[in-house]
């Protein structure tokens, strides 16, 4: 790489049949087709997340733009990474805001000024980070910790997506075809079709729902009349935070499975491209950090770094940073149409809830997959039992205060896993003896 801030993207026109590395660019063309196979990769969660807790997935699809924008100029061009709404937040913020689970929610600026103080404290590690490097935070967290986390955070969504579609027989079965939808596709399609399962599971059952509903006359049908009365173009709903100590003491914490995740994602990118990108991990944490403090501002969700789109890297090996300056780009677009929101907005709650049992759940295997990739070793007791206690206290929504300082299940088991391993550390001369 050049020793210029950002990369000096080189051309590479015949560059389909081979690897592109993060300073390298295709044509215009081929970058722009790439920019939107990106969003829609990045889509069906990103406008998951928002409707979960009551957010515009209009105005949280633009932040997606900014908040990516924001990341790539700290890291100089040099991470290719989209930043999208983070699961993390879900649970939380539902506890904050006291949200129902349909329609708009009411206090989300409660949420967003929990959301603005997680920012500022992921920045602040990022700081940290950058004068120390990393070595702490790989001492604190080592795969069984963050496997642990990561999965407590699908476990822990778990009874909000089952309570969703347990209104009604009829939404109760509508779900379960809403799982077969979405499972058929990650088992049946081929592809950036199978790369997309979400997204294109949720469409097939849209349209199922509809014709049950809407052409057969059983259940709630939908109503298009708000997409027609919705405008093309217009601008995002924005909403400013309100300042709560308590939101705070409950979503800033949120900040340590952040760091968690972006980690994760700097790694299997380096692992990816074959480049050592541990040097821009205090950069990476300080431009996720920032992008979630200015979401928050605006009235948008929480952000992080996508598995999603490391998925697509991985299947096309295009690894250029300006692909993602491209998708972010097209967010911000989509973000000005109020009519796009409309459609968003019609999703059926049983089908919504359907993809949500999934999504969840994939979050939950997603923690044991970082237990078997690094190999962590369960016949070690201390991983063990930091493993088991971590999965019941976020899974049984475990909350602890202190004072005015509380936490909910995910914050204990997060805290809970990093305290429980350090206490459990044992000395050099202790494991040789065992």
């Amino acid at each position: 790489m050049s020793d210029s801030y950002f990369p000096r993207w080189r051309t590479q026109p015949g560059a389909a049949h081979r690897v592109v590395a993060t300073d390298e660019r295709l044509p215009w063309p081929q970058m722009l087709a790439m920019g939107v196979q990106h969003v829609v990769a990045m889509f069906g969660a990103t406008v998951l997340a928002p409707l979960l807790m009551g957010f515009d997935p209009n105005l949280c699809i633009f932040m997606s733009g900014i908040g990516t924008l924001i990341f790539f100029v700290i890291v100089g061009g040099r991470v290719p990474s989209y930043l999208g709404s983070s699961f993390a937040f879900i649970g939380l913020v539902i506890a904050v805001t006291g949200y129902s689970g349909h329609g708009p929610n009411p206090n989300i600026p409660l949420a967003l000024g929990g959301i603005v103080a997680c920012g500022v404290v992921y920045a602040v590690i990022g700081l940290i980070v950058s004068v120390v490097g990393t070595k702490w935070i790989e001492t604190l967290m080592p795969p069984v910790v963050t496997g642990a986390i990561v999965a407590v955070i699908g476990l822990n969504l778990a009874p909000i997506a089952v309570k969703g579609v347990s209104g009604s027989s009829f939404d109760s079965w509508m779900a379960l075809v809403t799982v077969l939808c979405v499972g058929g596709v990650a088992v049946f399609a081929r592809g950036m079709l199978q790369r997309l399962l979400i997204l294109v599971g949720l469409i097939i059952a849209y349209v199922i729902y509809a014709v049950v509903t809407n052409g057969l006359g059983m259940g709630k049908p939908i109503d298009f009349a708000v997409v027609a009365n919705a405008a093309w173009f217009g601008m995002p709903h924005f909403a400013a935070p309100v300042f709560d100590a308590h939101a705070i003491t409950l979503l800033a914490p949120i900040a340590v499975i952040l760091v968690a995740e972006n980690l994760g994602h700097i790694k299997a990118v380096s692992a990816m491209t074959g480049q050592n990108l541990d040097r821009y991990i205090g950069r990476a944490f300080i431009g996720d950090g920032l992008a979630t403090v200015v979401s928050g501002f605006a009235g948008g969700t929480g952000v992080t770094t996508y598995a999603e789109n490391i998925g697509v890297m991985a299947v096309t090996k295009i690894y250029s940073t300006l692909v993602f300056v491209v998708a972010a780009v097209i967010a911000l677009v989509l973000g000005f149409s109020p009519k796009f929101g409309a459609v968003i907005q019609t999703i059926p709650g049983p089908v919504l809830g359907g993809v949500s049992i999934v999504v969840f759940g994939l979050i939950a295997v997603t923690g044991a997959r970082i237990w078997v990739v690094n190999k962590v070793d369960f016949s070690d007791n201390r991983n063990l039992i930091v493993a088991a206690v971590t999965l019941v206290l976020g899974a049984g929504d475990f909350s602890l205060k202190l004072g005015n300082f509380g936490l909910g299940g995910i914050g204990t088991a997060t805290f809970g896993a990093i305290i429980l391993y350090a206490l459990l550390r044992r000395k050099p001369a202790q494991q040789a003896a065992v």
